[in-house]
């Protein structure tokens, strides 16, 4: 069974969390202590309502204000598939919480408010939803019991949103009319709207086509731990742990080793379960080669005529995440990409970018939280990458603070 990673994105108060509430009540993914207690506590506060919002925002300080501030990660399944739901907050100021929960997936549903319209932050979601690269993008037309279910409302932000969406990189982009209060269009196909004729929200997560969106042709398989048990039952045992990031490797196949550039062939692929017969994006396996090779953590293993570009210099749009420190030229960070670190050292700030109007400011001196912008880097050693768009486990990095060992920026690599 596979899993569906989705993000949901959207303005405060545009119903996120009461969605996410929903999809969770109707597809009976809650306890019955769980709903008694959200029962309890809307009834304390005089809600008319069973407020299903309760579900996901667990902080204190977003329960009393009632919007989302962390990402909250939430899990459910149907007969279907899996589901990891990432509630991100709609706040300017939490752009780098929003980066964070739509960084590995692959739906984000966009909320708008039908009486609202398409805001500003409808428009920066959206934007970093494609800076992001995720694959597939919903846009889910809340609270249309507001709105008396009006075909004429809906038609008006699907317009307006899809000219919008014409300067951006969305490749797939469904709207879907919703009003997760009552459940219309959320589980199954509401009857107060005869007008749409598409499917519920349920049902296109359920069947949205995931597996082509990975990279199944460029491999990539950086190198994560080394296993050499020093067991008599496994005496010459070597093998190679990580996760697959890119293309299809089976025993057999030829493949090469970075930085070294020795060739060799797979002897084995194996699992926690046993060996396998390939293995493919995002599987975690060891492999075993035909031929002793000096491999270590970082290295990455690719095919001799397919291999990533090994450079020491890189462009990237970054988004930076901390309010202690700012990105200026001439910092010094480390950098951690795929399973490899280094030190790195910011070259050039070139612009930086509003998100709400797509401005780029070449004026810019400096990043600072929630900003993204687009900077060069020098690295004191190479790394092994593709572009974002190509592959976004090889073209994702990000950049910690020597200082405090926080991580201060996320970047992707153009």
């Amino acid at each position: 069974m596979d899993i569906l990673r989705f993000a949901t994105a959207g303005s405060v108060d545009d119903g996120k969390s009461t969605l996410i509430g929903r999809l969770l009540f109707d597809s009976k993914a809650i306890f019955e202590d769980q709903l008694e207690a959200v029962e309890r506590t809307s009834r304390d506060r005089g809600t008319e309502y069973t407020d299903l919002s309760l579900l996901t925002d667990g902080l204190r300080a977003e329960r009393e204000q009632g919007i989302t501030i962390d990402v909250a990660y939430r899990y459910f399944a149907t007969p279907k598939r899996k589901f990891i739901i990432a509630d991100t907050p709609g706040h300017i100021q939490y752009t780098r919480n929003m980066v964070t929960g739509a960084s590995t997936a692959d739906l984000a549903i966009i909320l708008i408010d039908a009486r609202k319209g398409v805001l500003e932050q409808s428009r920066r979601h959206a934007f970093l939803t494609t800076l992001l690269r995720v694959p597939h993008l919903v846009l889910a037309v809340n609270k249309m019991d507001l709105v008396d279910y009006s075909e004429e409302r809906f038609e008006e932000i699907r317009e307006e949103f899809t000219s919008f969406a014409s300067k951006l990189n969305a490749s797939d982009l469904t709207f879907i009319p919703i009003s997760a209060l009552h459940g219309d269009n959320v589980v199954s196909r509401s009857e107060n709207m005869p007008w749409y004729q598409g499917t519920s929200l349920l049902h296109h997560l359920e069947n949205v086509h995931i597996a082509s969106d990975r990279n199944l042709v460029d491999v990539r398989f950086p190198v994560q731990y080394v296993i050499r048990p020093h067991k008599t039952e496994f005496h010459d045992y070597r093998g190679y742990a990580g996760q697959v990031a890119g293309g299809v490797l089976k025993p057999g196949d030829e493949v090469m080793h970075l930085p070294s550039g020795m060739a060799t062939r797979i002897a084995a692929i194996d699992t926690f379960d046993g060996p396998v017969d390939e293995a493919f994006p995002p599987m975690a396996v060891t492999l075993r080669f035909e031929d002793d090779i000096d491999i270590s953590r970082g290295d990455m293993i690719c095919r001799p005529n397919n291999q990533p570009i090994a450079t020491q210099e890189i462009d990237a749009m970054i988004c930076w995440m901390a309010d202690s420190v700012k990105l200026r030229p001439r910092a010094k960070l480390t950098i951690k990409h795929t399973t490899r670190t280094a030190r790195a050292l910011v070259k050039d700030l070139h612009y930086r970018l509003d998100v709400n109007t797509l401005h780029r400011d070449e004026t810019a001196a400096e990043l600072s939280l929630n900003e993204i912008g687009r900077v060069s880097l020098r690295i004191t050693q190479p790394l092994f990458v593709d572009d974002y768009a190509r592959n976004r486990l090889t073209g994702g990095f990000i950049l910690i603070d020597e200082a405090s060992n926080g991580t201060v920026g996320a970047g992707m690599i153009l």
